[in-house]
């Protein structure tokens, strides 16, 4: 095929955004026909029909058969090429796969082509000496330690039969039935039901009844089930419920001796030893989500101070992207997906997210010099590694795999973007409480 086959037009905004483009092209038909021709002289060399020899069918036949495909191939591969060329010529940035459609734009003799695509978005970052960012701060104390064990009893937690009325925390076995309009009603009823006094596992008018009742009793009460309750047929209502309390037990929390240190992982059972241990997990835990919180805090002040728009398309792929490892999640635990459905729109708001830093990063990494150093990569790797039996295993595993390394990179990457953000905003410490940070890392 001639180099003057593809001829290229013009670039120009597409209506609908203004990171579109179209290049109109057009195809000489001459010159497609004259490369139609030399693809089917190649496929007669090898192509096999009955009754042939390989090498031996006629041309004719190979055109009738083959004709279609060669054409097609000669047409995408030409203006391929024109899209390539030209898209280098003008130095864009192709976000995705463009989209070609017939045009009738073209002299006797040719046909014509757009090629509808998306282009990335130049970023000219804003100054961020002006934005504000708050940097949470907590130290570790002994009352942050003592909560900590608390939680860690409260995990291992036993029951023993009470005499005395039901109090917040204890465990009851009950049966229950419920009726509306004196009739039961499906999910309404359960036997030897476990359930926790003052746990929020029940509706509220259910769970008031908890608190106070002593085994063997019979209670009748109302329940009234609110507006927006998934089952429409008792959206609203108000039902009656019977409830059997069969027992009522106490829990029994662990005291925090020898034995309980032992099952912390502490061989010797020494009580301080565990402590000093949890104190040092503890600090790690802090110093993860508070550099999770500040990070995100970073991030947002990145996307409110340079509002970009970005490629539809890299939209939809990271959407897909999202929806994919969610389903292959739910799967591994155990759900049956096949015929479940995981919508890649569901995660279209959190898939512009990503794309808008991930953009947003690059640029200002590339701009202010911020790639990853390897001592600062060998640094995360070993935060990594410390918390396992074989640290130094552990080590070799992520250095022996580029895409594991390549995460350790990432994560370097960030951490830089977040001290020059931390370096040139305007930043106030507040402080946060252990039970705010704990209940959410963000």
């Amino acid at each position: 095929m001639t180099e003057n086959a593809v001829a290229t037009v013009e670039t120009a905004p597409a209506p609908t955004s203004s990171l579109e483009r179209r290049i109109d092209m057009t195809v000489v038909l001459a010159d497609i026909e004259q490369d139609v021709a030399k693809r089917l002289q190649q496929m007669s060399r090898t192509v096999k029909m009955a009754g042939f020899r390989p090498g031996k069918v006629p041309m004719k036949m190979i055109a009738q058969q083959y004709g279609s495909q060669a054409r097609s191939e000669s047409l995408g591969a030409a203006v391929e090429r024109a899209f390539g060329e030209q898209v280098r010529a003008q130095n864009l940035r192709v976000a995705g796969y463009p989209r070609i459609e017939p045009s009738a734009n073209a002299a006797d003799g040719q046909l014509g082509f757009s090629a509808i695509f998306e282009v990335y978005p130049s970023i000219q970052l804003a100054d961020v000496s002006s934005q504000a960012v708050e940097k949470a701060t907590l130290a570790v104390g002994e009352a942050e330690v003592a909560q900590t064990l608390e939680v860690l009893r409260k995990q291992r937690v036993s029951y023993a039969p009470a005499a005395r009325p039901s109090q917040k925390d204890d465990r009851l076995v009950i049966d229950f039935v419920g009726t509306k309009d004196g009739e039961e009603f499906a999910g309404g009823k359960a036997t030897d039901y476990t359930v926790m006094v003052g746990g929020g596992m029940m509706l509220p008018d259910f769970d008031a009844q908890l608190e106070g009742a002593s085994a063997g009793e019979v209670k009748k009460f109302d329940v009234a089930f609110p507006e927006d309750y998934q089952a429409k047929e008792l959206a609203g209502k108000t039902c009656q419920f019977e409830m059997t309390v069969k027992s009522v037990e106490a829990p029994l929390l662990p005291e925090l001796d020898a034995e309980f240190a032992k099952g912390l992982g502490v061989a010797d059972g020494d009580v301080d030893k565990m402590r000093a241990e949890v104190r040092t997990n503890l600090e790690r835990e802090v110093k993860k989500r508070l550099q999770s919180r500040i990070k995100n805090q970073v991030m947002d002040a990145l996307l409110a101070v340079n509002p970009i728009e970005v490629p539809k398309a890299l939209i939809e792929a990271e959407s897909q992207q999202m929806a994919e490892n969610a389903k292959r999640e739910m799967e591994s635990r155990g759900m049956a997906m096949k015929n479940i459905p995981v919508e890649p729109a569901w995660f279209a708001e959190q898939a512009t997210r990503r794309v808008k830093l991930g953009l947003l990063l690059a640029e200002v990494v590339k701009s202010k010099g911020l790639q990853a150093k390897p001592d600062q990569v060998r640094a995360i790797v070993d935060d990594f590694a410390e918390t396992f039996e074989d640290p130094r295993e552990v080590v070799r595993w992520y250095y022996s795999d580029p895409q594991r390394l390549g995460e350790a990179e990432a994560l370097a990457v960030e951490n830089n973007v977040v001290e020059w953000m931390l370096a040139n905003a305007q930043v106030t410490e507040k402080p946060v409480s252990f039970d705010e940070l704990m209940a959410n890392a963000n």
